[in-house]
């Protein structure tokens, strides 16, 4: 009988789950290390560089979703950046280069999976039900259609639309009650030491520590079987 366990987008395991937490935003911008989602502006040197970007949202059956989906947070942060590198542009410039920039971001051939990544969402997918949480906006909708994995998701939790980021605690609760679930009855999975695993903590979570390239996705499934939830 299958689990009623929900991915939400990482110790040893000591819960029956009903719903596997799983933050696979497990895809990365090409040429990176990192297999979280990452935005990419210009720097002086002409070059792109990667950092990771946190913002606000609220989602609306709770509050209302920010206004256009935070393009509007997206764009005060390229302009803030460009007011450093590239003072002289013309406001005509800024607004090519950012509606430019935002698109970019939503193609599929701007991110990569990690290579076990399809072979464990097909695995887990039969006795877990999955899900993302995920500090992004509505694009990532898109993003995880082209890499072919969205068909794995049951439930995907934007910070733009449910009304807090990561590692505010609250995006946990808040995506919890969406999906009617009590906290030990999720794992989440994720990368990083504030945002997941101190964040869902937190919230009460089960987690999985992600630490690459020390483990993998394929452990998570080790974890699991090995302790009988899969």
């Amino acid at each position: 009988m299958q689990s009623k366990i929900s991915a939400i987008c990482q110790e040893k395991l000591q819960l029956t789950p009903k719903e596997l937490s799983i933050e696979l935003a497990e895809s990365w911008p090409k040429k990176t290390k990192r297999n979280r989602l990452y935005h990419a502006w210009p720097h002086s040197n002409t070059k792109s560089s990667l950092q990771l970007l946190d913002h606000s949202a609220i989602f609306w059956l709770i509050a209302g979703p920010r206004d256009n989906d935070d393009k509007g947070w997206w764009r005060e942060l390229v302009d803030h950046v460009l007011a450093q590198v590239a003072p002289s542009l013309s406001e005509f410039d800024r607004d090519n280069f950012f509606e430019i920039a935002y698109e970019h971001f939503a193609e599929s051939d701007v991110w990569e999976l990690y290579p076990e990544v399809h072979g464990v969402l097909n695995q887990l997918q039969p006795s877990f039900q999955l899900a993302v949480v995920s500090n992004f906006d509505g694009r990532l909708r898109l993003i995880l259609q082209h890499l072919g994995i969205s068909k794995f998701f049951a439930h995907i939790f934007i910070s733009s639309e449910i009304g807090a980021d990561k590692p505010d605690p609250e995006i946990f609760r808040r995506a919890l009650k969406l999906i009617d679930l009590k906290p030990n009855e999720v794992l989440h999975v994720g990368d990083d030491s504030e945002r997941d695993w101190e964040a869902a903590s937190a919230a009460g979570l089960s987690i999985f520590r992600l630490d690459r390239p020390n483990n993998s996705l394929r452990d998570l499934v080790t974890t699991l079987t090995t302790n009988g939830l899969e």
